[in-house]
């Protein structure tokens, strides 16, 4: 066994250069390779109480599956994540590590944790490109489940109750299976091939996908218990946008977040030949500060923006963003308007002549600045608008980043259904059924917009609650 390596520091991960990633839509961070992997693996000092396994949703063996790494025995390490994670290379990229297993390393208390994701990421994709055997179909039990929704929580769910036996089905509304890892991530943040070599994964295991269906709509949840479902489980996510209410959100070249990344990400219109019609603005305002904010910037940046502002009403430690997300806007060239929040989207108005093509089309957006005053209910200091002092940023088109919340078409449809004021669907915490038995669910859908882990998370929590009921019957 090496002996413990005690830098600091992580050890660096290979990324694009800035000034080239920017013009394309390929994965900025390029992974380690198996030196480098087996090296930082080393600063791992094998706890046997070990916080990081507590600070992740699903579980995953973080000490053993290191161990693993360290003697070179990547494909060891693979299996012991795939006990508890059914999307390994997906979560290595993309899961806020530093507020989870990492926040819990010891090693970050004087320098940085381990670097668990980018081992995980590694890992997985390590067993993808030298192994890349689908798993085995397991033996069936007879019993069916319902999965309405195919993003990380219909996925994770999906995958528990297949390995047991469960014939599983997953009802998905749009047209690709994924939910948000397809139709929310930029391919420069998570490549959509390894969404779909985890979807396989789960085809291997006997999972059925069927799109194109909006439970609510083409299907009731009634329907598929009259088509011989035990349970259902919803994992709808939360793709209903919000918006500030401010004068000027109709203008031509106002965005939901969430619409322009599903016309970059799933219908490509990043691609020169892509059918699917998006605003290339030389000038883009975005409105917000999380991960989603960061990621619609950066694709503006890439579909030819020259200058993309982020606009955020509080400060940069208050900034919800990863940390990574945010250095790499940075460095990309995104400019970043702090302590500053919208009260007007400005459009051109040709009044003499209604029919010019320009009318309605945005032009820029009036932001007023603010301080920080006392701490609000979540905890930060709240902010508080400056008198006078307007300040207009000449912008041809504005996203807004600023939360989405569940449709309601399930709740709207489905008979005894609970939600809460925010439109969440309201869960038993013990269990993750809802207020109709036989019906549980889990993630975004009853959270609100979260994380891809903790919606993981809450899918395989519910999978074992699934089977405890339909087994004990």
């Amino acid at each position: 066994m090496p002996s413990p390596n005690l830098s600091k520091s992580k050890c660096p991960m290979p990324v694009q250069e800035p000034s080239i990633r920017r013009g394309n839509f390929d994965e900025v961070a390029l992974g380690y390779d198996a030196e480098t992997a087996m090296e930082e693996a080393t600063r791992c000092l094998s706890c046997k109480n070990a916080a990081c396994v507590k600070g992740c949703p699903v579980n995953v063996e973080i000490p053993a599956f290191i161990a693993k790494v360290k003697e070179g025995d990547f494909e060891g390490a693979y299996q012991i994540i795939n006990r508890a994670s059914s999307l390994p290379a997906v979560c290595g990229r993309v899961c806020p590590q530093e507020h989870q297993c990492e926040a819990g390393c010891v090693r970050g208390a004087k320098g940085e944790p381990v670097g668990i994701g980018r081992l995980e990421r590694f890992v997985a994709d390590w067993h993808n490109e030298n192994i890349g055997t689908m798993p085995s179909l397991p033996t069936p039990n007879g019993h069916r489940v319902a999965i309405v929704g195919s993003g990380p929580a219909g996925l994770s769910c999906a995958g528990e109750l297949a390995r047991r036996g469960y014939g599983v089905t997953v009802f998905e509304a749009l047209h690709v299976a994924g939910g948000v890892l397809v139709y929310g991530i930029p391919e420069f943040r998570l490549p959509k091939r390894i969404v779909h070599l985890e979807i396989e994964k789960l085809r291997a295991l006997g999972v059925r996908f069927e799109t194109n269906v909006i439970i609510g709509k083409t299907l009731t949840v009634d329907d598929l218990f009259e088509d011989g479902f035990e349970a259902v489980f919803i994992g709808s996510g939360a793709g209903l946008p919000r918006f500030m209410g401010i004068q000027g959100e109709g203008l031509k070249g106002v965005y939901s977040a969430n619409e322009y990344l599903t016309r970059s990400n799933l219908m490509k219109a990043y691609q020169s030949d892509s059918q699917t019609p998006i605003l290339r603005a030389k000038r883009v305002a975005v409105v917000g500060g999380g991960n989603v904010a960061m990621d619609a910037a950066r694709t503006a940046l890439r579909l030819g923006a020259e200058r993309v502002y982020v606009i955020y009403r509080r400060s940069l430690e208050e900034l919800p963003a990863r940390r990574e997300e945010v250095e790499h806007a940075i460095e990309e060239g995104v400019d970043f308007r702090l302590l500053h929040n919208p009260v007007e989207i400005l459009g051109y108005q040709n009044q003499e002549d209604p029919r010019d093509p320009k009318n309605g089309f945005v032009t820029g957006i009036r932001c007023v600045q603010m301080e920080l005053g006392q701490p609000d209910a979540s905890g930060r200091r709240r902010p508080i608008e400056i008198p006078n002092s307007e300040i207009t940023l000449e912008v041809e088109a504005v996203i807004l980043s600023i939360g989405t919340s569940p449709n309601p078409l399930i709740k709207s449809t489905t008979e005894g259904l609970t939600v809460n004021a925010r439109g969440g669907i309201v869960i038993d915490e013990a269990s993750a059924m809802t207020s109709r038995k036989g019906v549980y669910a889990g993630g975004d859908a009853v959270t609100g917009a979260a994380t891809v882990i903790l919606a993981m998370g809450a899918g395989k929590h519910a999978a074992k609650s699934i089977d405890r009921a339909i087994t004990e019957l």
